[in-house]
């Protein structure tokens, strides 16, 4: 395979090597996103076991999420200290250990405990992820590996709901934790075999002030959401959020904008920061940051929207509604190849652009659904948003890691795992306030109904503009790359008419 050949000059690992650290990296990114999926799924079915409430048992996913957001920036820095391998290896045991803690666990707060401690291991390895690719890869084939990843990632998403509803049928709870040891023991070996572990040598103390500010920082957005978004397990009933509810998310969003504010003042005089800023000195490396920044949130709003419009709204099932979803994740199986290959011949942000154009245009025709759609319309308009998806992520994500110095490779990959994660988080709060300002929790459910249905469209029209906003950056862009290429042949025409 062209991936694993060697030419004269490359970077990163030979072929052979470059087969298993691939192999390592992507066992444990489909780990993750089974663990992840999954679990939401098997909510109902842990609450039932522990004896709890549903909407306690919700923490097992938000203990996750809120641990692995909290110290994404940190071992995003931490990694160029250490060194890949040795990051890798400890946050890959920490996963395995608490997976099979979460398997073992006899009460919800042992559940949630064990949980954090995964999200800690989650993030120890997925922040660094892309850098390891960049790390194994050579440039030439940088935008091929990241459309596999997506590819990898979208097909994991789509199998994930089945594969939790036949072990559940089968098989308790716990299982879906356990399978993560064997799984992880092999990447595991892999892994300390073959991943290169190259450091920093800087003998400059660690940013902990920046670290604690980063933490509050993305801590405090994750907790903001929480607050007024919408329980995914009871979509038919929508409450509004009370005005105890919106002080508690107006004072997590006010300690989220301190703690930003504090956090930037730091990095700017920190003689070793944890988000190094000289790394946005790179227009085309901010530009790419904040145009995955806004199709995130798109994609963030429409995750939470659709599901809760497809029951709520349209009356389908749980199981149709999950089989609705599979259009999505299959288009960017079908486009995410392809864009990585294009990619590495012709401008990551050009194949990009395209691809947030025909994104942009799937979800404004999600918002354009008619009251009573058929499950084929409903699904074309998904698959064109997910192959649009496709055409956008792995290039886009090339944009950013190419352009970043490859000394900062960890600290790139950390910024495109935290805008990925903050768009996503954003999106969800987008849909949480738009039902909570339009559904009150007094109304019938007749009555609720058709606000529902509105707010959702709401929703789904705020994602396109998102995605617009998003086209616009990324075509800004390339007219940016157009006038810096023609600007030295301009130059050289001077020099040769002097």
């Amino acid at each position: 395979m062209e991936l694993f050949s060697d030419r004269p000059g490359d970077q990163g690992l030979p072929g052979r090597q470059r087969a298993l650290a691939m192999s390592a990296v992507m066992l444990l990114t489909i780990m993750a996103v089974f663990d992840g999926t999954m679990i939401n799924i098997a909510l109902p079915h842990i609450a039932q076991s522990l004896e709890v409430s549903t909407s306690a048992a919700i923490w097992v996913t938000n203990g996750y999420l809120l641990a692995t957001v909290m110290t994404l920036a940190l071992f995003a820095a931490l990694a160029a200290r250490v060194g890949f391998r040795t990051q890798f290896t400890v946050g890959l045991v920490v996963f395995v250990l608490a997976s099979a803690g979460c398997a073992a666990a006899t009460s919800l707060p042992m559940l949630v405990a064990m949980r954090l401690l995964q999200g800690l291991g989650g993030a120890a390895t997925l922040s660094i992820a892309p850098a390891i690719h960049r790390s194994i890869f050579p440039n030439r084939l940088l935008g091929r590996i990241l459309g596999i990843n997506a590819l990898l990632i979208a097909t994991c998403t789509a199998a994930a709901p089945l594969l939790a509803g036949a072990m559940l049928s089968l098989l308790d709870w716990r299982w879906l934790f356990a399978i993560n040891v064997p799984l992880g023991l092999v990447a595991l070996l892999m892994c300390i075999r073959v991943l290169p572990n190259q450091k920093s040598d800087t003998k400059a103390p660690f940013d902990i002030a920046g670290a604690i500010w980063s933490a509050l920082m993305l801590g405090a957005v994750i907790m903001a959401v929480e607050a007024i978004s919408p329980s995914s397990t009871t979509p038919s009933s929508i409450d509004q959020a009370s005005q105890q509810q919106w002080l508690r998310a107006a004072a997590f969003a006010a300690l989220a904008i301190v703690s930003g504010v504090a956090f930037v003042r730091r990095q700017r005089r920190a003689p070793a920061p944890l988000l190094p800023l000289s790394l946005f000195s790179s227009m085309r490396f901010s530009l790419a940051a904040l145009t995955s920044l806004a199709s995130f949130v798109s994609q963030g709003i429409t995750f939470v929207a659709l599901p809760i419009l497809f029951q709520s709204v349209y009356g389908y099932n749980a199981l149709i509604a999950a089989l609705l979803f599979i259009p999505w994740p299959l288009g960017i199986m079908l486009s995410a190849p392809h864009a990585g290959r294009l990619s590495d011949r012709h401008s990551p942000a050009l194949v990009s652009t395209v691809g947030l154009l025909i994104f942009s245009l799937g979800l404004i025709a999600l918002a354009l659904l008619p009251a009573e759609p058929n499950v084929w319309d409903i699904a074309a308009r998904s698959l064109l948003c997910g192959l649009g998806f496709g055409y956008f992520q792995s290039p886009n994500n090339r944009e950013m890691l190419g352009n970043a110095p490859r000394e900062l490779s960890s600290y790139a990959s950390g910024v495109l795992s935290i805008v990925r994660t903050f768009g996503q988080c954003m999106g969800a709060a987008c849909v949480g306030v738009a039902l909570a300002l339009l559904v009150s929790s007094t109304m019938t459910a007749q009555q609720s109904l058709p606000l529902q249905a509105e707010a959702l469209h709401y929703s789904l029209w705020l994602a396109a503009a998102s995605s617009v906003a998003a086209l616009a950056l990324s075509y800004s862009r390339t007219r940016r790359i157009r006038q810096e290429s023609a600007a030295p042949t301009e130059a050289g025409v001077s020099r040769s008419q002097s």
